[in-house]
């Protein structure tokens, strides 16, 4: 595990300093059991903007479907524009069911950490909220654990200037967001967010996961 680490640890140095992808990237394996026998399970993570995390999520083997949504608030069935005023609590976040067979949950907290900045706090980019804070929410006391383990584990590793932030959640009740914003990138390549925003942070992703990505 350490050793697994460390090479987590300097796959995240290379993301962080904006070189396209480490050389180290082709090496890093992270543990899992092999024999899990379920064909299923799910990850609840929020990292801003639920339409660029669905954009990279969506591309990695293993994952067969991710929908965008709410959570981790205190309002039934809030809509998009009540989300977005930061009142109800909620986080945009996506659930991504997977096949544990194909993928790890240690490979998507990976993913999850490289694919966006953990030391903003209720923000990514220009997307500023409670809404875009970045949160995992646990679906059972293992998924608890290895988030709370590689946290810790990258705190100590100095990897940042700042402390990381992502909070974590045990996971409640999530709300499907209306169906204009499933597979939004897919759908709207050429709205300016997605060219401008998206597209760069998709290209990074598919290029330091792209022994991991769908063929």
């Amino acid at each position: 595990m350490r050793n697994q680490l460390l090479l987590l640890g300097a796959l995240l140095f290379y993301s962080i300093s904006g070189a396209a992808a480490s050389p180290l990237s082709k090496e890093l394996v992270l543990p899992y059991n092999k024999a899990v026998i379920q064909q299923r399970d799910t990850a609840t993570f929020a990292s801003g903007c639920f339409w660029c995390v669905e954009a990279k999520f969506s591309q990695l083997e293993g994952v067969l479907k991710v929908t965008a949504g709410y959570t981790g608030g205190h309002l039934n069935n809030p809509t998009y524009q009540q989300v977005l005023t930061g009142s109800t609590g909620h986080a945009e976040a996506c659930n991504i069911v997977y096949d544990p067979r194909v993928i790890s949950y240690d490979e998507l907290l990976e993913a999850f950490f490289l694919s966006h900045d953990p030391t903003q706090l209720n923000r990514q980019g220009n997307d500023v909220g409670t809404q875009y804070r970045s949160a995992i929410f646990y679906h059972n006391v293992s998924q608890k654990e290895k988030a709370e383990y590689y946290i810790n584990a990258l705190t100590q590793q100095l990897l940042y200037n700042k402390p990381i932030v992502t909070q974590i959640n045990p996971f409640t009740k999530f709300y499907v967001a209306e169906d204009y914003h499933q597979q939004y990138y897919e759908n709207n390549p050429d709205q300016s967010y997605c060219r401008y925003v998206i597209q760069p942070e998709l290209e990074r992703f598919k290029e330091i996961f792209k022994d991991k990505l769908k063929k």
